[in-house]
């Protein structure tokens, strides 16, 4: 009976040991599997190279040469001393440049551009006050001959002339338009050639100095006043005042006309009126075909008329602002066309066609034999 006793408790006990061996063997296998080189389980990181890639599409590519060889990436404003030649590069091997427009319209021999294999370098001279403003570069994508601006890789920057004799940027025109619309911001444009400079706006007739809150009236130094919701009581004419931070005495810009417009953008609203639809031969008669638009906004006109390269007739082109209800400022296009001496040919339908730069309108009247 001990025997017995003896021999199950033996058996008990190597069956404990074996799978404790067991045990222990898938434990050091599953910690094998954790340790097995090539395959060690560590923390996931988001690779570099992509924040790299997205800093560098981010980054400037417009960049100032300093002296020695040093360059600087331009951010959104930089002040500089007049006087000094600027010399900005763009890297890529095709670039196009946006710079102050007004050295475009005096073709000014200050400024010019080279295209290297690897950037494109803008070189201005004898720098002013005037020269204040926006200067951008961006790559050009190239199919062949076509090319088109990449947005993507547009770089521009401010430039500040600091000219403690110029406040403000000087203007060739000494009394400026600027038009209050209903649906759009209206811009006084007085700009001043460093960010520190404090600036008011003045109302000439009755004299007041115009509060700005920020908000419905707010001034950035490289756009002006900005006026959110015109109305036509914010029509009249107005100044600006820079006071300098090394002067007492405080400098006035440029005078400002602000005229209130009735007519919103959209196509011609045009009208054709003869000035008598019945005539006899030998008559003289005339066509005026009239447009009422926007005070900036060009028109175009061009007429079809019966006899049309077969005879003579006089066409003459205006334009003028006129004021229409109470501070309410519209411009009115007229095309005359003038008939002499009619003839049979000259009965027929006149049509005439205005053109804007958003659409175009036609209108027509008919002439008859009395």
């Amino acid at each position: 009976m001990r025997l017995c006793i003896f021999f199950a408790l033996a058996l008990l006990w190597l069956e404990v040991q074996h799978g404790l061996c067991q045990q222990t063997k898938r434990n050091k296998e599953a910690g094998e599997n954790r340790t097995r080189p090539g395959r060690k389980r560590v923390k996931s990181r988001y690779p570099k190279v992509k924040e790299k890639e997205s800093v560098s599409k981010g980054q400037s590519i417009l960049t100032q040469v300093l002296d020695k060889g040093r360059f600087l990436r331009l951010g959104e404003t930089l002040s500089l001393n007049p006087g000094k030649t600027v010399e900005l590069r763009c890297k890529g091997t095709k670039i196009g440049w946006a710079y102050p427009s007004y050295l475009d319209t005096y073709n000014d021999n200050r400024l010019s551009i080279k295209q290297h294999d690897r950037y494109s370098q803008l070189i201005l001279t004898s720098p002013s006050a005037a020269d204040t403003g926006e200067y951008s570069c961006w790559v050009m994508l190239c199919d062949g001959e076509e090319c088109e601006r990449d947005a993507d890789t547009t770089s521009k920057t401010y430039i500040y002339f600091t000219d403690k004799d110029e406040l403000f940027v000087p203007s060739p025109i000494h009394f400026e338009i600027a038009y209050l619309r209903p649906d759009k911001h209206t811009t006084v444009p007085c700009r001043v050639t460093n960010p520190k400079i404090k600036v008011s706006l003045h109302r000439e007739v009755p004299p007041k100095e115009i509060p700005v809150d920020g908000t419905q009236i707010s001034y950035n130094p490289t756009k002006g006043f900005i006026i959110q919701t015109p109305s036509p009581e914010h029509k009249g004419a107005y100044y600006c005042k820079a006071n300098s931070t090394t002067k007492s005495t405080a400098q006035i810009s440029t005078m400002y006309q602000l005229l209130y417009v009735e007519v919103p953008s959209g196509p011609p609203f045009a009208s054709i009126k003869a000035s008598s639809n019945t005539v006899s031969g030998g008559d003289i008669f005339n066509l005026t075909c009239t447009v009422l638009g926007e005070p900036e906004m060009n028109v175009s006109f061009s007429w079809r008329y019966p006899g049309q390269d077969q005879r003579p007739v006089i066409i003459q082109d205006s334009w003028r602002l006129i004021n229409r209800g109470v501070g309410h400022t519209t411009r009115i296009s007229q095309s005359v066309l003038i008939v002499d001496d009619a003839e049979t040919i000259d009965f027929g339908k006149y049509i005439c066609t205005a053109k804007n730069k958003n659409a175009e309108t036609s209108v027509a009247t008919s002439v008859k034999s009395h």
